[in-house]
């Protein structure tokens, strides 16, 4: 079957998402609560006890609101870097020694024949990841929460045949939004979140590869639309030259409220 994913559900007041390969199912983030990951999963047909742990991108309460919750109830090992660990351990409650996993920044680990490797993002968080997953043909990769993308995330993600994605904001509709100043400036700098226009710079930058797919995620409900997301990632990937057929290249939607379909990563 090959690697195959569904975003459980993504945006500014949660995220996750489950990664299977073979006998293999990984959840990338827990940031709702408990009761609301298993109907999430339910939708998906997977059960907590089918997980084998879940891996931490960085320690913001909309990616890891249900972490400890999740982790006590069905034994999984969590795996994040050192410092995740200490900005996280008094939110999540206590962990089983065994449990506690440390996954370094720019390390790989190995779970069965899939291979995942974190990279690191910029953000305002302690020592926040990406994540790519390997199966020797397939590559996914995922990464959100970075105020821009640097050489090193474009280095990581670049072979890719799918792309999880952030897109945040409308930088016009963030501007003339409500929030307060310092947090507009929070969100639109280095250490923020990535907007459409700057989504649609990095997919040009990825064009020339082999990538088939990019999900944008953590759309802002605040601050962004899917449908105006998709047009302006497509209207800025065109303004650098990068024309593309959907027959080719397929730009997919994730939601705030319920699970994406499975994909499975191969697929055309």
């Amino acid at each position: 079957m090959g690697i195959r994913f569904t975003v459980l559900s993504s945006g500014s007041t949660g995220n996750a998402t489950v990664i299977a390969y073979e006998d293999i199912k990984l959840m990338i983030d827990a940031g709702f609560s408990a009761r609301r990951i298993d109907e999430l999963l339910a939708e998906r047909e997977v059960s907590g006890e089918e997980l084998n742990g879940i891996l931490v991108t960085h320690e913001h309460s909309d990616h890891i609101k249900g972490l400890g919750a999740v982790a006590r109830k069905y034994n999984l090992p969590i795996y994040a870097n050192e410092l995740t660990w200490a900005a996280m351990e008094k939110q999540i409650g206590a962990i089983p020694e065994e449990n506690r996993r440390i996954f370094g920044t720019g390390e790989a680990r190995d779970f069965g024949s899939l291979r995942v490797e974190s990279f690191p993002v910029s953000h305002d968080a302690a020592e926040p990841v990406g994540y790519c997953f390997y199966d020797g043909k397939e590559k996914l990769s995922v990464v959100t929460d970075l105020g821009y993308a640097s050489d090193r995330v474009l280095q990581a993600i670049s072979g890719s045949d799918v792309l999880v994605l952030e897109s945040n904001h409308d930088v016009e509709m963030l501007r003339m939004g409500r929030y307060p100043w310092n947090i507009k400036r929070r969100i639109l700098g280095d250490m923020g979140h990535l907007s459409n226009e700057a989504a649609g710079e990095v997919m040009s930058l990825l064009m020339n590869g082999r990538v088939k797919r990019t999900y944008l995620a953590h759309l802002s409900r605040e601050h962004n639309m899917l449908d105006l997301a998709k047009m302006s990632v497509r209207e800025a990937m065109e303004d650098r030259g990068c024309f593309y057929k959907d027959s080719e290249f397929k730009l997919c939607e994730t939601y705030y409220d319920r699970p994406t379909p499975w994909d499975a990563v191969g697929s055309l």
